[in-house]
């Protein structure tokens, strides 16, 4: 079984325990996933299994989409509600105030991860360090939030929701807290679904579930989208019968041989009858096609 499944990961289960559950589904041990989603949080997982495992660290857009929960005038430990309550505010935000402090958190920015998180400081993993009550400096990272919509917000509850489109990488509990910061009032997550990952959407998700419900009809594959569409944006080469085998085999083809495109990136490469081989890149100094990742036939 080759091809990626998306999971609509539900709330309390790890990535990894998805990645656990899909790989007694399908009976494949090489089971990977592409962008890890806090247990709290729910939505679009994409699971990559087979052979498609090897597109996990490939994707051309790694962009994340989310709906987020906050509530201003309370700092937690882990910036989200699950946390230890550090402070409670009295001051309060108003919709245009929120509104107008958006402003500075979209384009490009700086962000500290947060203590509870998978970063690794010295070997040691953020969450690993703040489990045993310490605290260590993070150096900030740079991030891009592509669009920052103010959902709704009700003013006397001082809680709302926010549409974020952003590069990965970026924390969305940080972005709520350091939007809390500016208010004053402090701020946390309350509930995080991520609505799109690349190229999928929740609409292309399956649940757990339904799932196992198609594993026990024989049908799982059915779902299964092909590894080949986490990049039609790369240009296409067609390769005739004879190429199609040599590439295959790991042989560097000659590019004046071949008809393509002259892009730089990835290249998807089809045999005659349109099975996707793999990747490759032009090398325009030997004038061949380079190999950068071959997948298997189905």
């Amino acid at each position: 079984m080759n091809g990626i499944l998306c999971i609509d990961k539900p709330q309390d289960y790890t990535s990894f325990d998805v990645v656990a559950r899909i790989r007694g589904m399908s009976k494949t041990k090489r089971v990977g996933h592409s962008g890890t989603l806090d247990p709290m949080a729910t939505g679009v997982l994409p699971v990559f299994i087979g052979g498609a495992a090897k597109a996990c660290d490939l994707l051309p857009d790694d962009s994340k989409g989310y709906t987020a929960g906050f509530r201003l005038g309370m700092v937690t430990d882990t910036l989200d509600q699950w946390g230890r309550v550090l402070e409670e505010r009295q001051g309060r935000a108003s919709g245009e105030a929120l509104e107008a402090a958006l402003s500075s958190f979209r384009g490009e920015i700086w962000q500290v991860p947060p203590m509870y998180s998978a970063v690794r400081i010295k070997g040691q993993r953020l969450y690993d360090i703040a489990r045993q009550g310490r605290e260590v400096e993070r150096p900030p990272r740079r991030v891009e939030i592509q669009s920052l919509e103010l959902l709704d917000f009700d003013e006397s509850a001082q809680t709302g929701r926010l549409r974020v489109d952003c590069s990965k990488g970026t924390y969305i509990r940080s972005l709520i807290s350091d939007l809390g910061e500016r208010l004053g009032t402090g701020g946390i997550l309350t509930s995080l679904v991520r609505t799109r990952a690349g190229c999928f959407t929740l609409e292309d998700c399956v649940t757990l579930e339904e799932a196992q419900a198609l594993t026990a009809e024989g049908r799982l594959a059915e779902r299964l989208k092909p590894v080949d569409q986490l990049f039609l944006q790369q240009p296409k080469i067609r390769l005739n019968p004879v190429q199609a085998v040599k590439f295959h085999n790991g042989v560097k083809l000659d590019l004046r041989r071949l008809r393509y495109r002259d892009a730089d990136g990835f290249h998807r490469v089809y045999d005659p009858e349109g099975v996707f081989l793999g990747l490759a890149s032009l090398d325009r100094q030997d004038m061949g096609l380079k190999i950068e990742k071959l997948f298997p036939l189905e």
